[in-house]
């Protein structure tokens, strides 16, 4: 899936999630004081439920959900077929 699909699927949630804020692609979410602990744990379920995916402990990493290009970077490995690319 290209970041052309993947990025305005992962902003629309997050701009519904902030009242129609408008956040972009490379806001740091959290450092804006967006995101907290409850809105992290609804990012995870999205991005699994969404793209049928499943984050792994290791994938709990702040910086794979800082930012809209951050998720969908994480998205798109998560999506990668066994082997890379």
């Amino acid at each position: 899936m290209s970041d052309e699909e993947l990025t305005p699927r992962i902003a629309a949630f997050v701009s519904r999630s902030f009242q129609g804020r408008d956040i972009g692609p490379s806001d740091d979410i959290f450092a804006l004081g967006f995101g907290n602990s409850l809105f992290a744990m609804q990012l995870v379920a999205f991005v699994e439920r969404e793209f049928n995916i499943a984050i792994e402990s290791d994938d709990l990493e702040m910086d794979n959900f800082r930012s809209v290009q951050a998720i969908a970077r994480l998205v798109d490995r998560k999506l990668a077929p066994a082997g890379g690319r």
